[in-house]
């Protein structure tokens, strides 16, 4: 067979500057792959030390303008266990409902408007929008839902500004939430057939068993706190993240890449979420799921897209469920600055997302360490290309590039993030 060459200088339709670079020897060999990371760093890490606590959380949030609310919500856990403060039941579920507004937002954004023209066979949503109208407005109508949700309980859509250590600043309305419970009703059937489209459509067969990771709680889809638990025995406490995790630096990136101690690489998202909390899933999700005729545990990333619309049938229910017990009421704020380090994980719409802060006596930050969800995937990304590639090798160069960029789009990196 001939060389080829694969480069895309610049990956369409994920957030931040990406490339990607691969080398088919004659002989049918990979070499020289490459996800490159060129977007600048950004020293989050380096800029917080010497804020205080409650800063935190609003300059995290402008790590990035997709997942803000996840940075607000693991910065604000993780300060609170330095701080040793429990939040309120209230407070806590207030915090699911945001999170799970993002949820919606973003994996909808990636499903219709990122991933679904490839797997339709457009270039973009442009021309797609002509021949499939309604499924675009379907889209649509569904990311204004998780838009509407996070406005309500944040104050803003992006960069939400009511979210406080131990607290919020201002309680939604009562009769402005009944109005997003009747929306959430109404958009159920809508996530049925997200569910139902994207069983329908067709995605490359590739399945590559590699360890999956995300939080886990035996009572609850677990999305703001659980243990730290994988496919492969891995099963521990937020707090020991970095006794198991280690990140390395590659010369062609600028996003770090993460392995597991005395392992590799592993996947964090919506696929390993879905594998591995299965059993937490509300029963219509569960429903859907079985009616996709998949099964889970799944090992094919290209699932992660469907994995993202079963999280849509449960993260409407789970909204539903929260408003409905929901009491709102008014509640006293008492700080207390003490020295301490705090560390927390939570699902981000991408994956498991890592934030650890270091405090002094006055409630300084010594310290930061942040590992977002494309930092946790970078590095398997790569391993999936490897093993992805040899199944295509025979295609031509135009349809192998092709794929190798909906390969990474299953993923839905967020760049941005992963050079914080």
């Amino acid at each position: 067979m001939k060389e080829k060459t694969i480069k895309v200088d610049y990956i369409a339709r994920v957030e931040g500057q990406g490339a990607l670079n691969l080398d088919i020897t004659k002989d049918g060999k990979i070499e020289n792959l490459q996800f490159q990371v060129f977007e600048p760093p950004r020293f989050f890490e380096s800029f917080l030390i010497g804020r205080r606590y409650d800063e935190v959380m609003e300059l995290t949030s402008r790590i990035c303008g997709i997942c803000p609310v996840a940075h607000q919500i693991t910065s604000l856990r993780a300060i609170e266990n330095a701080l040793c403060i429990e939040p309120s039941q209230q407070t806590k579920d207030l915090r699911k409902l945001i999170a799970i507004s993002a949820h919606i937002q973003s994996n909808v954004l990636s499903m219709y408007f990122l991933s679904l023209p490839d797997l339709m066979g457009y270039e973009s949503i442009i021309p797609m929008a002509k021949d499939h109208n309604k499924i675009v407005k379907r889209g649509l109508k569904l990311k204004k839902l998780g838009n509407d949700i996070t406005d309500l309980i944040g104050g803003r859509a992006v960069h939400p500004v009511t979210m406080l250590v131990d607290g919020f600043s201002a309680l939604p309305s009562k009769n402005k939430l009944q109005v997003i419970r009747k929306r959430l009703k109404e958009a159920k059937q809508d996530a049925f057939d997200t569910v139902d489209l994207f069983s329908e459509v067709e995605i490359p067969e590739f399945t590559r068993k590699c360890e999956h990771i995300a939080i886990s709680d035996p009572k609850e889809y677990a999305i703001n706190k659980g243990r730290f638990k994988s496919t492969e025995g891995l099963d521990t406490e937020e707090t020991f993240y970095r006794d198991h995790i280690y990140e390395k630096q590659a010369a062609y990136s600028t996003a770090l890449h993460s392995h597991v101690r005395n392992r590799d690489s592993f996947m964090v998202g919506p696929l390993p979420r879905v594998n591995i909390n299965f059993k937490q899933l509300s029963s219509d999700a569960k429903e859907a799921a079985k009616r996709s005729g998949i099964k889970f545990p799944n090992y094919n990333p290209f699932v992660s897209h469907l994995a993202r619309a079963i999280e849509l049938v449960h993260d409407i229910d789970e909204s539903i469920k929260i408003i409905d017990r929901l009491q709102l009421k008014e509640e006293k704020r008492e700080i207390t600055c003490k020295s301490g380090y705090g560390s927390a994980i939570t699902e981000a719409p991408r994956g498991s997302l890592y934030h650890g802060f270091d405090l002094d006596n006055n409630g300084i930050v010594r310290g930061a360490d942040i590992v977002p969800p494309t930092a946790h995937n970078a590095y398997n990304i790569e391993k999936d290309m490897n093993e992805f590639v040899k199944t295509i090798i025979d295609l031509p160069l135009d349809e192998i590039t092709l794929k190798c960029e909906m390969l990474v789009r299953a993923y839905d990196p967020c760049i941005s993030c992963s050079v914080h």
